[in-house]
């Protein structure tokens, strides 16, 4: 399995890191070795000084496809749930200046946390409107919603299609809203989709 990372897909959230608005989704890849499941504690790497929380909804592929068209793209998924892509942004912000692939920053060993279970889109409250936040230490810091996205479900599975073959199992994160920032040693993150608590786990 592979997982497939949309980048900038909230206006607020490109206007906070001063990024442009992107007219086309901005994508990136995690190997498997990123994965973080079971709620397991999230160590920080000793190489960064700064790794910051970016809560996103995640869509799992239920179907083989390539070259989906928009229309059909919803017949590729029908489960989603919730996620952290953790991102050393001081090295990110090093590789970026240099003009260099930041895939260190995204891409290091257990830096896509994934909830335990996902949920049948269909059974959500409305589904073009997906509710979903982050608690740290009790206090929410992020909020997001489906509807906000620059771009919708189908059309990252339509793009996303037309340069990767998709396969089941795959995973997308369809992106992160405003308010990212440094996690500390100690912190408790817990994720919730439409109020119903996905993970929590700890900083160590």
């Amino acid at each position: 399995m592979k997982i497939i990372c949309v980048g900038r897909n909230y206006v607020a959230h490109a206007k906070e890191l001063n990024n442009d608005i992107p007219v086309e989704p901005v994508l990136f890849m995690k190997p498997d070795s990123a994965l973080l499941r079971n709620n397991d504690p999230f160590y920080i790497p000793e190489w960064s000084n700064e790794v910051h929380h970016e809560i996103e909804l995640i869509i799992r592929i239920k179907k083989l496809g390539k070259n989906i068209d928009k229309k059909f793209a919803h017949r590729y998924y029908g489960e989603i749930g919730i996620g952290i892509d953790f991102t050393a942004r001081d090295v990110q912000d090093a590789l970026k200046s240099k003009g260099l692939p930041w895939e260190k920053s995204k891409a290091f060993d257990h830096s896509a946390v994934v909830c335990h279970e996902f949920v049948q889109i269909e059974s959500l409250p409305d589904p073009r409107a997906i509710h979903f936040r982050l608690d740290i230490n009790g206090k929410t810091i992020q909020e997001g919603n489906s509807e906000l996205m620059i771009f919708q479900i189908d059309d990252i599975i339509a793009h996303v299609s037309k340069y990767f073959t998709l396969k089941i199992g795959d995973l997308i994160f369809t992106g992160t809203p405003a308010g990212v920032g440094p996690v500390h040693l100690g912190d408790r993150l817990e994720g919730y989709l439409e109020g119903v608590k996905k993970f929590d786990f700890w900083i160590k």
